[in-house]
C-alpha cells in the first residue's frame, strides 16, 4: 500500500480510515476546514451538526466530500426534533459514520445501520454503553472525566477499562489522549482507537481565532475546571472571567443574561421559542434546573460561539479538556497524526520484551 504505514485495530477496520485517531465533533471547531484536514491526515473527521441548521449541514457535508475522498462522520444531538432531517441527509450524502452526543433510540440506531451508516454514541457510563450496545450500535466512544465540554465525573483509567469488559463492541477512548503514548495506554487497556477534541482544536487548520487559541495554550492544568453555573449540567471549560461571573451572579442576573443568550441563539438558528424551551429541558437529564439554567442549556451554543468564533472570550466560555494544560504547540493536523503515530510506534518499540 502507498502512502503513509496504516495502523490497523477494529476502529480503523469498522470505518476505513488509516489511524485509529478521532477527532470529535466540537461545535464551531468542527467544521468543513478541520474535519477535511483530519480525514486527508488519516484521522476520523468529525462533523459537528447541533450548531448547523439542516441546510448548513447538508451543505458543510458536501464541503467536506468536495475536500476529501477519505471516510468522514457527522456528529448529531439525538435529542434534536429535526434529528430525523439530519440523519436523511447523512445517509442520502452516503456519510460513512454517524456519532452521538446522547444515546440514539432503537430506531434511529437500526435506520442508520440498514443504510449502511456506522453508528458511534458517545457515552459516560458503562450501563449507556451497555444499552446502546444492545441496541445495535457498531461501537462506542467512552469519555471519561478528563474531557471537555459536558463531562462525568469518572476518571478515563477508570471507565475505559470498566467499558471495555462490558460490551463486546470497538471502544474509543477520549478523555485526556494528546500523544502516542496515550493512545498506545489505550489500546493496552484495550480500547480500538482514541478520541481527541481539544488537541485538534489545537491545530493550525482549526478556524478558531489565534488569540483565542494563545489562551488555550497559556493555560495550565490547574486553569481548566467543571461548573454547573453555565447551563446547570457540569461543563469541562477554562476558568475565565466570564466563568467567574457566572458563579457569582444572583438568580435575577443569570435569568437575564440567559435570555439574551437565548434571544440571540433563536435568531441565529432559527428556532422558536418553545422550541429553545423544550431543548433546554431535554437537556436537564432529570436534574432540577431553574428557568435561566433551562434556557442557558439550549443555547450554551451561543456562550461557546462568542469564543470559539468571534474571539470574544469576556463573554463566552471555551470548553476544554484537561489535556489543555500539556499543549504547547499548534501543528497542522497531518504534522500532529503523523506524529502521534511515530511516538506510537517508538513507544511500542520501547516496551519491556518488544521485539
Amino acid at each position: 500500500m502507498s502512502g503513509p504505514v496504516p495502523f490497523p485495530t477494529a476502529l480503523t477496520e469498522l470505518t476505513g480510515v488509516r489511524y485509529p485517531i478521532v477527532q470529535t465533533g466540537m461545535g464551531w471547531v468542527a467544521g468543513p476546514r478541520l474535519v477535511s484536514a483530519s480525514a486527508n491526515a488519516g484521522a476520523l473527521g468529525i462533523l459537528a451538526s447541533a450548531t448547523m441548521t439542516v441546510e448548513q449541514l447538508r451543505a458543510a457535508v458536501r464541503e467536506v466530500k468536495s475536500r476529501t475522498e477519505a471516510p468522514f462522520g457527522v456528529n448529531l444531538r439525538a435529542d434534536a426534533g429535526d434529528a430525523g432531517e439530519r440523519v436523511r441527509i447523512i445517509i442520502d450524502e452516503r456519510v460513512k459514520v454517524a456519532s452521538f452526543a446522547l444515546a440514539p433510540s432503537k430506531d434511529l440506531i437500526a435506520r442508520l445501520k440498514d443504510a449502511g451508516v456506522v453508528v458511534i454514541p458517545s457515552i459516560g457510563a458503562r450501563r449507556h454503553a451497555e444499552k446502546v450496545a444492545a441496541w445495535g450500535a457498531d461501537a462506542v466512544m467512552v469519555q471519561g472525566g478528563e474531557g471537555g465540554g459536558h463531562t462525568g465525573e469518572v476518571a478515563t483509567t477508570v471507565l475505559l477499562p470498566q467499558v471495555v469488559d462490558a460490551v463486546g463492541i470497538p471502544v474509543i477512548a477520549a478523555g485526556g489522549f494528546h500523544d502516542g503514548r496515550g493512545l498506545v495506554a489505550a489500546l493496552a487497556y484495550g480500547a480500538a482507537g482514541i478520541g481527541m477534541g481539544t488537541r485538534f482544536l489545537l491545530t493550525s487548520d482549526s478556524t478558531v481565532p489565534d488569540a483565542v487559541k494563545a489562551k488555550y495554550l497559556a493555560a495550565t492544568v490547574k486553569d481548566v475546571t467543571v461548573t454547573t453555573e453555565v447551563d446547570g449540567l457540569p461543563h469541562r471549560m477554562l476558568r475565565t472571567a466570564m466563568v467567574e461571573s457566572l458563579e457569582r451572579s444572583g438568580r435575577a442576573a443569570s435569568l437575564l443574561r440567559a435570555l439574551r443568550h437565548a434571544s440571540a441563539f433563536r435568531k441565529e438558528s432559527g428556532a422558536s421559542w418553545p422550541q429553545l424551551v423544550r431543548d433546554g429541558m431535554a437537556m436537564k437529564h432529570g436534574r432540577e434546573l431553574s428557568w435561566s439554567q433551562v434556557l442557558l442549556a439550549a443555547n450554551t451554543p451561543m456562550l461557546l460561539k462568542a469564543s470559539l468564533v468571534e474571539g470574544r472570550t469576556d463573554i463566552g466560555v471555551m470548553a476544554s479538556g484537561q489535556v489543555a494544560g500539556l499543549i504547547e504547540d499548534l501543528p497542522s493536523c497531518s504534522e500532529l497524526v503523523e506524529r502521534i503515530m511515530d511516538e506510537a510506534r517508538a513507544t511500542l518499540k520501547a516496551l519491556p520484551g518488544a521485539d
